[in-house]
């Protein structure tokens, strides 16, 4: 069985909190088990807990999820970048998938609200990865 992790950002929870029920329903109907849930301030916190799961030797895989949304300067594209990056590295440096369910930059949060399915589809991305790797 595999085993993930979930990490929920908590800033636009209207967004997140379904985003992570999705993330969960995704799991249950792959027969895939989450062992643990950390939840964060917002999606830039995310890595450091992200590193923690996959560090983990009962964790298999990492879905983040978190929803950054556009507001009157650049910072969710600051934000977005950065998660991204340190995400990426986490995944690169544990050799543990990390998947990025984060809706945004660039939108709205009605925009936002209109992608929870972001959260299955991490789900199912590490699912599948787990899958593929040698």
């Amino acid at each position: 069985m595999v085993t993930l992790g979930l990490v929920v950002a908590q800033f636009n929870d209207s967004v997140t909190t379904p985003m992570a029920a999705a993330a969960r329903e995704a799991a249950a109907e792959r027969d895939a088990e989450i062992v643990d849930e950390v939840s964060v301030p917002g999606s830039y916190d995310a890595p450091l807990a992200a590193d923690r799961l996959a560090r983990r030797d009962d964790i298999d895989a990492v879905v983040v999820v978190g929803a950054i949304v556009t507001g009157d300067t650049d910072h969710d594209r600051v934000i977005g970048a950065a998660a991204a990056q340190k995400l990426t590295d986490v995944s690169l440096e544990r050799d543990t998938p990390v998947t990025f369910g984060v809706s945004g930059p660039g939108m709205s949060g009605a925009e936002a609200r209109e992608r929870i399915e972001k959260g299955s589809e991490a789900t199912h991305a590490a699912i599948d990865l787990l899958a593929e790797l040698p």
